[in-house]
């Protein structure tokens, strides 16, 4: 694999000689980076970095072939964004019910009457593997190309043991075919099927005794979900589906308080989960809770702008103490962008975090969330070369000050420069 030299780099950011695997508190405000920079990629890691003032390029440089070296000048460098986070494998958009909420209706009466998630579902039922993959690698296409460098897809629009291991068969063709990270979250228990409303209990009988083993068998997922929340699961439901998760090697990541005070952050830390996600009802209970646990909260703006509810409390969880992961919980309902330089902007402007936090909580935080911090997140020696190089921009703080605009100009992926991903 040929290498890469980046150099006359205008800023190179957040880059760690002792690599963290998640950053917390008063540390999110503090990222470190190099100005006149240059950057060094080969095999696919990033092998060196430093000052233009302390470069020895010769030395750097002998005896390797193969190395395109690319003045930046002007542009800056950072570690891709890792969005722990979305649902971006579906049949097709849900404009309707976005005029729906326009005219008042709430996420809850929508899903009532069998809209949202299940309104997805009636249609995972008559597409094909192939139309999911398709326009799923258009979608991969468009975040790689707003900086995104690793991404949890999540099933959860199939609701039976047939679509749900379409979903995730779906996901396993994508880690083969793109170069992005992808990890793969089994949801079977995303909302409780119009069949089963009268007998929820049956339909959880059917993700454990059903869909965990038959998912397990064929590997296709790294984590399990539950969304827990008011209308949807109850903490019942969630534990038996999370220690049944675990006894097939699938660690939690859940849904949780995103309508109410559901207990679903409770039962997450309970049970190891890697996060806990959402997150707009979470209050000193629950932020003791997680203070006490290595559960990563995560909150998704995108959900809560796009539905009008209220923001997540991330100003006094992290005065607490506790980090923050921001994903963009890309899905067809509730927050149709994969677009991580907007969730990097919303940080700032709807939670009041300083640029410094949303980028700890896009990278590091999100690659925690991911279970990738060893090899995601920033720019350490040994990580994988997951970088993108920006458009030239004045300063660091423009890139959530400009939310409209997209200020990535080339993208490196394991160590290779991308084009868009053909099918």
């Amino acid at each position: 694999m040929a290498g890469i030299f980046l150099y006359n780099i205008k800023h190179l950011l957040q880059t760690e000689n002792q690599p963290r695997i998640k950053v917390a508190g008063k540390k999110m405000s503090q990222i470190e980076g190099i100005e006149n920079a240059w950057l060094f990629i080969e095999d696919g890691l990033i092998k060196a970095f430093g000052s233009m003032a302390n470069l020895d390029r010769s030395t750097l440089l002998n005896g390797k072939v193969s190395i395109q070296e690319i003045d930046v000048s002007n542009r800056m460098v950072f570690p891709s964004f890792v969005d722990s986070h979305t649902h971006l494998v579906y049949p097709a958009s849900r404009e309707m019910e976005y005029i729906d909420k326009i005219k008042g209706l709430s996420y809850e009466e929508i899903a009532a009457r069998g809209g949202g998630i299940l309104n997805t579902a009636r249609r995972m039922t008559t597409i094909s593997e192939e139309e999911l993959f398709t326009s799923a690698v258009d979608r991969l296409n468009e975040i790689m190309f707003f900086g995104t460098g690793a991404v949890e897809i999540k099933s959860g629009y199939g609701l039976s043991l047939e679509a749900e291991l379409k979903m995730l068969r779906v996901i396993k063709q994508l880690k083969r075919y793109s170069p992005l990270t992808i990890k793969a979250t089994f949801l079977g228990a995303h909302a409780v099927p119009m069949a089963y409303r009268d007998n929820q209990a049956a339909y959880v009988d059917i993700v454990v005794n059903e869909m965990i083993p038959q998912v397990a068998e064929e590997g296709l997922a790294d984590f399990i979900d539950v969304f827990c929340d008011k209308g949807f699961f109850t903490v019942a439901d969630t534990e038996r589906i999370l220690e049944a998760g675990l006894q097939f090697g699938l660690r939690a990541k859940i849904h949780a308080n995103e309508l109410d005070y559901s207990g679903g952050i409770q039962a997450g830390v309970k049970y190891g989960a890697l996060s806990v996600d959402h997150l707009e009802f979470t209050g000193k209970e629950e932020i003791d809770i997680l203070l006490k646990s290595d559960t990563m909260p995560t909150i998704l703006p995108g959900a809560a702008f796009f539905l009008g509810m209220r923001y997540a409390p991330a100003r006094e969880m992290i005065d607490a103490g506790l980090p923050i992961a921001l994903a963009s919980d890309f899905n067809p309902g509730s927050s149709p962008s994969g677009n991580m330089q907007l969730i990097l902007s919303m940080a700032s402007i709807l939670y009041r975090m300083l640029p410094e936090e949303g980028l700890n909580a896009t990278t590091i935080n999100g690659a925690y969330a991911m279970g990738l911090s060893d090899v995601l997140g920033s720019i350490a020696i040994g990580k994988k070369a997951n970088v993108f190089i920006t458009k030239p921009i004045p300063s660091f703080e423009y890139m959530p000050y400009a939310y409209g605009s997209n200020k990535v100009e080339r993208v490196i992926l394991n160590g290779e420069f991308q084009n868009v991903i053909t099918n």
